[in-house]
């Protein structure tokens, strides 16, 4: 084998990056807390609330930290929990819905804040039975700051994989 200078420096430099490779298709499990920046307390973007008397609802009054998004978290492939709020479903099942932390969330009780709600387009839609089951999802996350009909949503991804969240 003629082995010179450059072909071991290249062949040194390709092995080099079959971990950051294999790492680039792994993701990275994180936790609700993780959408919020780091020095930002969760007790900091809960803000007080009023009530709608006409609707009978409470309604949360956030400030500016319910908007402040992880930076760390934009563009990184992650693997999450969270549960279904369907916005776009069909007899195949749910393509477009909101993962929200808790059952329940937006639709019977106040909405969290934006940095605690994720939009999510499933490339295979998630069957229509399994609803309020907790989900995991994983995907490329991006910062999207939206207002939707349920509530302002802070985070976007589409979803490469689902699978239920086994406790």
């Amino acid at each position: 084998m003629d082995f010179t200078r450059r072909k071991m420096l290249s062949a040194a430099a390709a092995s080099a990056m079959l971990p950051q490779i294999a790492r680039a298709n792994t993701a990275t499990e994180i936790k609700w807390d993780d959408l919020i920046p780091p020095g930002v307390a969760y007790s900091e973007i809960i803000g007080e609330g009023i009530m709608d008397e006409r609707n009978d609802t409470w309604r949360p009054v956030f400030d500016a930290n319910a908007t402040k998004l992880n930076p760390a978290l934009d563009g990184a492939y992650i693997k999450m929990p969270g549960f279904i709020i369907p916005l776009e479903q069909n007899a195949k099942g749910v393509s477009e819905f909101v993962l929200v932390p808790y059952v329940g969330a937006c639709l019977h009780v106040p909405p969290p804040p934006a940095n605690q709600l994720v939009f999510v387009k499933a490339k295979n839609p998630w069957p229509n039975d399994d609803l309020w089951e907790a989900v995991w999802v994983t995907g490329r996350m991006r910062h999207q700051l939206q207002s939707m009909e349920l509530a302002e949503v802070g985070y976007a991804m589409t979803a490469d994989a689902m699978e239920t969240y086994i406790w």
